[in-house]
């Protein structure tokens, strides 16, 4: 295997920088909150958690970080204290044991909680802190209601659909939703000005809406559009310290991930507006461009051209005007980087390539007459490459009497080897080799070879990043398209 286009390796440094920015991001946001004595005091009184040392772990998007820590007793009795506030948001003490003991922060950080380590949840106490406070109170008024939501999943589980059984379960099951919904309504409304009260509603799911069809069956896809267009709704994306709980990084996660079809076209449709949406709020932005960008980077993506989305995102938001959390020189290399992408994604017209083969002969992949062109791109010291020649030639063999050729391109090697390699490898469909690499530069991308691009007979990209025995699918489905025989 052989690794090409440092600046794709560059490109993922740049990202794996931002996203290591977390803890910096919460130290300076600290400091620049408060500093004095003890602005911080968070203390702990949980009987039978043993003595040892309670790791403070933050979060800033979908990730977590060290942000303190802090010596338990042998009573259970712990006390963090600072002079510069911690970042208002969402933590939680990895406590010796395995236990775990979560809080809200604002600014107002001196609070005391006490516990039994038997059950957190039932017997938490807290003094000074409302937004921990309403956090538990929710979490023991939703786990009460836990398990007759499970009995009445199961029995509509085992129920058949417009059933008595299944009615009633849907109509209690409702009525506890409705219970729980009023329940958060009241707190938001009497502590409208809360942190918990903005964590909490920023995680609400929209409400669910019941679409039909003209014959009367449920429209499955208006239902999504309509719930994915309204599922920011209850963020205040003025608010950053959101950023700072897990509810910003789940929402993100699922809305790119679970509630979008995973097609580059459909994903640029729901990244970019999301992505527009928030431009003025700063630290939204960042994380927004950045970490939808990082999921479908070349080679980090199993979408089937992910990367147009990369190159959208880069090209639109990666810019000097923009970016302020990058260098000029830095966007500059991530701009070359996604220019020498954007000329080989899907559906556009694979770029021509004129090279000279092994006996000196300029070979043209537009001079082909074949209905399909597949491109092979290689390297003679890639040791997946020496595996895959032998396949390809076998596959030429069988398909070049039926409307299919190859090209073959050299990379990263010299005139010698590719002569070698072609030889020892029996390769008798057209190879090229071009020791200065105009010929292809920004046409073919690629960042581990072999690489393998499949042209339809009007010279589009139709599919790419592939393993040999998947060609002959590819055939297959093109030759039934354009409605030729083989």
């Amino acid at each position: 295997m052989a690794i090409l286009n440092r600046s794709a390796f560059s490109t993922l440094l740049v990202l794996f920088c931002f996203f290591s920015l977390p803890r910096a991001d919460a130290q300076k946001a600290a400091q620049s909150v408060a500093s004095g004595i003890d602005s911080t005091q968070i203390e702990a009184f949980l009987e039978g958690i043993p003595a040892g040392t309670a790791k403070l772990v933050g979060v800033w998007g979908d990730q977590n970080f060290i942000a303190d820590s802090a010596v338990v007793d042998a009573s259970g009795h712990l006390v963090l204290r600072r002079k510069n506030l911690l970042a208002p948001g969402f933590y939680t003490f990895l406590l010796p044991g395995m236990k775990q003991l979560s809080f809200l922060v604002d600014k107002d950080q001196r609070m005391t909680m006490r516990a039994k380590a038997t059950d957190f949840f039932g017997t938490m106490q807290v003094e000074n802190s409302i937004n921990t406070d309403l956090f538990y109170q929710t979490i023991r008024f939703q786990t009460k209601q836990e398990p007759e939501l499970n009995q009445l999943s199961a029995t509509m589980g085992k129920s058949a659909p417009n059933s008595q059984e299944f009615l009633q379960a849907k109509l209690r099951q409702q009525q506890i939703m409705d219970e729980r919904k009023a329940y958060l309504d009241g707190i938001f409304k009497q502590y409208p000005n809360a942190f918990f009260s903005k964590f909490k509603a920023s995680g609400q799911n929209p409400e669910f809406k019941e679409f039909k069809k003209a014959n009367g069956d449920t429209d499955t896809m208006r239902q999504l559009i309509y719930y994915r267009d309204h599922f920011w709704d209850n963020v205040d994306f003025n608010d950053d310290r959101l950023l700072n709980t897990p509810v910003i990084g789940n929402k993100l996660k699922r809305y790119i991930k679970e509630l979008t079809p995973q097609h580059p076209d459909s994903l640029i449709k729901v990244a970019d507006p999301l992505i527009r949406r928030v431009i003025k709020n700063k630290q939204y932005f960042k994380y927004f461009a950045n970490w939808i960008a990082l999921q479908y980077e070349n080679t980090k993506t199993t979408v089937m051209d992910g990367e147009a989305v990369y190159v959208h995102v880069i090209k639109n938001f990666f810019t000097p005007e923009l970016a302020y959390w990058d260098t000029p020189e830095s966007l500059a290399g991530l701009q070359k980087h996604v220019w020498e992408m954007e000329a080989s994604l899907l559906g556009r017209k694979g770029p021509d390539v004129r090279a000279q083969d092994a006996q000196g002969n300029y070979k043209s992949i537009y001079e082909m007459t074949a209905p399909i062109v597949v491109v092979f791109m290689f390297s003679p010291d890639c040791e997946h490459c020496q595996k895959e020649a032998p396949e390809m030639e076998a596959i030429y063999q069988k398909w070049k009497s039926k409307g299919v050729d190859f090209y073959g391109i050299s990379i990263s090697t010299t005139d010698e080897e590719w002569k070698k390699f072609v030889k020892e490898k029996g390769l008798t469909f057209t190879n090229v080799f071009d020791p200065t690499n105009r010929a292809i530069y920004a046409k073919y991308f690629v960042d581990i070879t072999p690489e393998i691009y499949v042209l339809n007979k009007d010279r589009i990209i139709v599919s790419k990043n592939l393993h040999p025995n998947q060609l002959e699918t590819v055939f297959e489905r093109e030759f039934k398209k354009a409605g030729l025989g083989h």
